[in-house]
């Protein structure tokens, strides 16, 4: 795939199957966006570097005094993973936070229904991939991502 709008197009297609990676259940009640510092524009970082962008991204999340939560949004087959936060905010605030991290997208979820939300990616529509729990994994404690 040298062609950089097949990749665009590939990667568009493998965020319609993510997994959610958390430690404890979210209430089907809230509303929230889903939301990484990393790999910015799908290119990929040290993990220092992301370490860093996390931290900033965390920062931008505090000063909003929101609930939020971290998360791992992964692959279906777990083959790559990032560090992500759902953040209690709505979609106009969680776009300004994806742009600022140079985001392809975002995720969305609202009434228990995920949608994929472009952010950064021009050409690419909305996409409702059902419900949200059908996309985690609780787990005992998130992976560590730094290696």
């Amino acid at each position: 795939m040298d062609n950089p709008t097949q990749q665009t197009q590939h990667l568009w297609r493998c965020y319609q199957s993510p997994l959610f990676l958390l430690t404890q259940a979210l209430s089907p009640d809230l509303s929230f966006a889903i939301i990484t510092a990393h790999n910015p524009a799908s290119g990929i970082l040290a993990p220092s570097q992301n370490r860093l962008r996390d931290r900033q991204l965390l920062h931008d999340i505090e000063l909003l005094a929101r609930p939020y939560r971290a998360l791992v949004g992964a692959a279906a087959d777990l083959s790559y993973m990032e560090k992500s936060w759902a953040v209690c905010v709505d979609k106009a605030c969680a776009l300004q936070l994806g742009k600022k991290f140079n985001q392809y997208a975002i995720y969305m979820v609202e009434q228990g229904e995920v949608t994929l939300v472009p952010c950064t990616l021009a050409g690419y529509d909305e996409v409702c991939l059902g419900c949200f729990s059908d996309y985690v994994q609780l787990v005992y404690e998130l992976p560590d991502l730094d290696a």
